[in-house]
């Protein structure tokens, strides 16, 4: 099976990454250079490197290039963080707007998250949130196909945890999630009606079931002056 040549560039300079070719807060080459490097269109490199900012591994400094990610304090936060209840504890109507929802490869950072081998596929669906209308924030998450073939699309975007125990039997139960800083990208301040560069709030995290079995990675970016995170240790809530 072969991966789409986007993940494939993702997934080498993710290596180079983590070999040590390229260290913590070190510029990498230009988009021409790796370009004609990889043999790709300047299209699909821009691809890869995005998939690798929206990850947390690159960021991206205006007016400078492309930096590996400088190590950063790392905040454990117990329970599942669900943005609906949030919404909703704030009195706010949340809502969903799903761009993107496909069955594909996974890239080297969903295969290492989820523990399952290359050549499963998964789902990975991208969505902007609001609360009230307002766009609080943009998500990508993805999850093992094998765990979702019998829920229909509707249950994986509107009510993903609440059809996973009530259609599946299955129990979210453990959650692992790190915050750090980044900026918006030109995708990401379209989606998110804000400007290019303004202050982004970048969350990672994966959930598994009750047996510890890893069953989603989400990669999600907050608008900065929108949202704010705070520790609950005594309650998790679902979706």
């Amino acid at each position: 099976m072969v991966l789409p040549i986007y993940i494939q560039i993702h997934n080498k300079i993710r290596k180079k990454v983590e070999d040590g070719v390229w260290k913590l807060g070190e510029k990498i080459p230009s988009e021409r250079e790796l370009s004609v490097n990889f043999n790709v269109s300047r299209m699909t490199l821009r691809q890869a490197i995005q998939t690798l900012v929206d990850e947390g591994i690159l960021e991206q400094r205006m007016g400078s290039g492309t930096f590996v990610t400088n190590e950063k304090i790392q905040e454990k936060m117990s329970g599942v963080t669900s943005f609906t209840d949030i919404m909703l504890a704030q009195g706010k109507k949340p809502s969903s707007k799903t761009i993107s929802y496909h069955s594909l490869e996974p890239s080297l950072s969903e295969v290492e998250k989820l523990k399952i081998n290359q050549n499963e596929k998964v789902v990975r669906m991208e969505r902007i949130r609001y609360g009230d209308g307002l766009p609080i924030c943009f998500e990508i998450a993805t999850v093992p196909e094998k765990i979702v073939q019998n829920l229909s699309k509707y249950d994986v975007t509107n009510s993903f945890y609440a059809s996973l125990e009530k259609k599946l039997g299955l129990i979210p139960k453990v959650s692992n999630q790190t915050v750090s800083a980044t900026l918006a990208s030109e995708k990401i301040s379209d989606y998110l009606d804000i400007k290019k560069g303004d202050a982004i709030l970048l969350m990672r995290q994966t959930t598994a079931l009750q047996n510890g079995e890893p069953f989603e990675y989400v990669r999600t970016q907050y608008v900065g002056e929108r949202f704010e995170f705070y520790l609950d240790s005594k309650k998790s809530t679902f979706e």
